[in-house]
């Protein structure tokens, strides 16, 4: 007989009120909320939609539901509860005591999921950033073995120290510390994008809800083998690659962390870091699940993350758009998406699945990242290789003068593609 664990069973609860106002359809959001559980190898047992006039402060649910779902989680032999909504502390307190379960909201869920998930040091830094700020706001006198005086004069404490003031200065130690590191991290990360904007290769920034498939488009444009599932939050950390485009002209292309409706507020803040490379980016593409139902909501959660990050004006004008998943599509609904796209500018229909629209993608990556180009008169040393090079490799050569110990040329080039250049 193995000794391995078997996963937890968790049963999922959707609560719906009903005057507050949401895109999604409460099943769309028992749905999602059932696959953020899944994607940490949860054994989800059962769900269930909890429709609400009125939140009660105290236990969120009233004492029917309470009751009623009691009598389920025994059939069920349910471990833990998720909730998938901001319980506060008290809320969650109650809730496991009336229950004698776990229980979890969506924001110690998220946690969860980008713990498992982040790799590098600074995704892990952020991750145990935001869990110890989520954990310091679980921090209230209500808690019982938060009530006991500390008595003497004990190396944390001084006498009558509570100890939820204990507890509350060590995490608060910790935050410093980790603070501290993150900022080595991000100093790092500033030389690293300095250092980039010497290579002579544009920006262009993969962003979407998550599992929109990104990392897929992306495994499949860069031949890069980057994890990419069928699971939310397959990545976390961004990743980096060379790309060529049609014209022969190379790219940079990132692929970044997934977005997603209701992000905890602790983990906006702190992976701010690691969306910093979508503000560097030349160009940005929102790759989008065509075929899920929620994808016009999905794309107004992930047009807020960008105003957010202070791309307001971009959002103003349109993003190019990245419609992927279209063999998932039946063919009524790929004539209406052909449709669609016919009339409407920046729309890029695709399937990263089998490659269908990928020419017409890089054609476009191509002429956007040539539409702001300038000309320039460039002289250089015939000893300067390197820096012809990149010329030729960035830019479109319109003519080439040859002098005495110079040679002069007329260059077709981007703003930041000349300052990337460095010239004598």
């Amino acid at each position: 007989m193995s000794d391995k664990k078997l996963p937890t069973k968790v049963f999922v609860i959707e609560v719906d009120v009903k005057q507050n106002k949401n895109l999604r359809t409460p099943l769309a959001r028992l749905q999602e909320a059932v696959s953020l559980t899944k994607a940490i190898n949860l054994n989800v047992v059962g769900s269930q939609i909890v429709s609400l006039r009125e939140v009660k402060s105290a236990t969120l649910l009233g004492s029917g539901n309470i009751e009623n779902l009691l009598e389920q989680f025994k059939l069920l032999d349910v471990e833990l509860v998720l909730i998938d909504c901001s319980l506060t502390p008290i809320q969650q307190r109650n809730l496991e005591k009336a229950w004698q379960l776990k229980v979890i909201d969506r924001t110690a869920l998220i946690l969860e999921i980008f713990g498992e998930r982040a790799h590098t040091k600074e995704g892990r830094l952020q991750v145990e950033l935001a869990h110890l700020t989520y954990q310091r706001s679980r921090l209230v006198r209500s808690w019982t073995h938060l009530e006991r005086q500390r008595g003497g004069a004990g190396f944390l404490g001084g006498p009558g120290e509570t100890q939820i003031e204990i507890d509350r200065r060590i995490i608060d130690d910790k935050l410093v510390r980790i603070k501290k590191e993150l900022e080595h991290v991000k100093q790092t990360r500033a030389l690293q994008r300095k250092s980039r904007k010497k290579v002579p290769f544009p920006i262009v920034s993969l962003v979407g809800y998550t599992n929109a498939g990104k990392s897929t488009l992306f495994n499949y444009l860069t031949k890069a083998d980057v994890f990419a599932q069928d699971l939310l939050f397959a990545t976390l950390d961004p990743t980096m690659r060379q790309l060529e485009l049609p014209s022969g002209k190379k790219v940079i292309l990132s692929d970044t962390v997934g977005f997603i409706s209701e992000l905890p507020t602790e983990l906006v803040a702190a992976f701010r870091a690691t969306l910093e490379e979508v503000l560097e980016a030349d160009l940005i593409l929102h790759v989008r699940d065509c075929s899920h139902e929620d994808s016009d909501a999905q794309k107004a959660d992930v047009e807020g993350v960008l105003k957010d990050l202070g791309l307001d004006d971009l959002v103003a004008k349109g993003v190019a758009e990245v419609l992927n998943k279209t063999d998932l599509l039946d063919e009524e609904e790929k004539k209406a998406l052909s449709r669609l796209t016919s009339y409407k500018e920046l729309v890029w229909p695709i399937s990263a699945k089998n490659g269908d629209g990928i020419e017409e993608l890089l054609n476009f990556i191509d002429k956007a990242l040539s539409v702001n180009q300038r000309k320039y008169t460039i002289r250089l040393p015939y000893s300067d290789g390197k820096t012809l090079a990149s010329l030729y490799e960035k830019g479109a050569v319109l003519s080439v003068k040859d002098e005495d110990d110079y040679i002069e040329l007329e260059v077709s080039l981007s703003e930041k593609d000349f300052s990337r250049i460095k010239i004598e």
